[in-house]
């Protein structure tokens, strides 16, 4: 009988533990059951790099996530729907760009906040956007460039 109290009270530990690890791992990752946002739409010519639940940074702070993403057939361009923090105003002026976080890191939506004095209200859309940039046609257009400026002219 004893045998079975301790190897309830490890069980109970155990799953104590379990439960800490996924609350700290929820926190980690900013994601929470209740988190109040309202949500923006927008529309990339190129949005590779990200996909539903990328971050959405303000001044390199984590304000959102991608939403939802899918091709609109009419215009070729991927549309996207962010969900931005409750209390994150952004203004009316603003544009969204796809920013790396480095040459081996992944890719995240940033808010380029404008002047303006009025905001975006939910459901809105942002009209001034910027698609991701290949590294590999940058890279391309460098060493292409190179070679056609050594070839010798005649």
């Amino acid at each position: 009988m004893a045998e079975n109290k301790s190897e309830i009270i490890a069980g109970a530990v155990v799953l104590a533990v379990a439960v800490g690890f996924v609350v700290y791992a929820g926190k980690l990752t900013g994601a929470s059951a209740g988190g109040d946002s309202y949500e923006l739409s927008a529309s990339f010519r190129s949005a590779d790099g990200i996909t539903v639940g990328t971050d959405v940074r303000l001044a390199g702070v984590k304000v959102g996530r991608v939403t939802s993403m899918e091709l609109d057939p009419q215009t070729y361009r991927a549309g996207t729907t962010i969900s931005v923090a409750e209390g994150i105003d952004v203004p009316d002026d603003s544009a969204l760009a796809i920013s790396s976080e480095g040459l081996l890191g992944g890719n995240y939506v940033e808010i380029l906040p404008g002047g303006s004095p009025m905001y975006f209200a939910p459901g809105d859309q942002i009209e001034f956007t910027q698609g991701s940039v290949s590294l590999v046609s940058l890279l391309m257009k460098f060493v292409g460039d190179d070679d056609a400026a050594a070839a010798p002219s005649e």
